[in-house]
């Protein structure tokens, strides 16, 4: 019986605890994100706009993010959701963005996603919003100002850049690492075939001299069992 009682004292205090961290973490985790967070600079992705409802009894109709005026990105495409429409706005660019060898002036600054009459994202529920991006800039994050707009009126601005090194804001904007691309291996694979010479010395040359020994032996055994066979004599049946 006393085994029992701790036990279940043991249960209800972890209950307790696991709440008491959960309704913490809970109000930090809620907040619009973009995922994946990482990436590499001049790359292509996919990203999604994670939008989580808040609101007990309204759902979110308007969906707005803003992209970062000091990082501009030439291309720019989004995915359909079902039961929301796609507004995109672009702004003029000086100096152009590079893509595929062809300069734009201009770029998409802001994609506005909202829903259908009666639709939306109700409460306990989220929606993703998927946008193709690419080529991502060169600098550390991008930083996108989003609003969320609720059927009955309410607008919760997603608009505080990150701090470094502070407390995470109440109304953190998403936010998308870039990290530098990692170093090539091919200026490595040329400089071993410069380091070879004119002459063509080097490990390509050796390979090549031990590839013709080989099969400079191989010659020599065939002929030898050639020649053994035509010596053996052949025996009346």
């Amino acid at each position: 019986m006393i085994r029992h009682r701790r036990t279940a004292a043991a249960l209800a205090l972890g209950a307790a605890v696991a709440t008491a961290v959960l309704g913490l973490a809970g109000p930090a985790s809620a907040h619009v994100s973009v995922n994946p967070a990482d990436a590499t600079q001049g790359g292509y992705g996919r990203f999604a706009f994670r939008v989580p409802n808040e609101s007990d009894t309204a759902a979110t109709t308007k969906v707005e993010v803003v992209l970062p005026e000091n990082a501009p990105v030439g291309s720019v495409s989004t995915m359909p959701v079902p039961g929301w429409t796609v507004t995109v706005e672009k702004r003029k660019v000086d100096p152009p963005v590079e893509v595929h060898g062809s300069q734009l002036s201009e770029v998409v600054s802001k994609l506005t996603w909202t829903a259908a009459a009666g639709g939306g994202v109700e409460p306990g529920q989220f929606q993703e919003f998927a946008v193709s991006m690419g080529p991502l800039p060169q600098t550390d994050q991008m930083v996108f100002k989003t609003l969320q707009t609720y059927s009955d009126g309410n607008v919760q601005r997603w608009i505080e850049a990150p701090t470094p090194g502070g407390e995470e804001s109440e109304s953190p904007a998403p936010v998308l690492t870039l990290a530098a691309p990692s170093p090539s291996a091919a200026p490595a694979a040329r400089g071993a075939d410069e380091e070879a010479g004119a002459d063509g010395s080097g490990p390509a040359l050796g390979l090549g001299i031990a590839g013709l020994v080989a099969g400079l032996a191989g010659l020599g055994l065939g002929a030898v069992a050639y020649a053994r066979t035509r010596r053996r004599p052949v025996r009346d049946a």
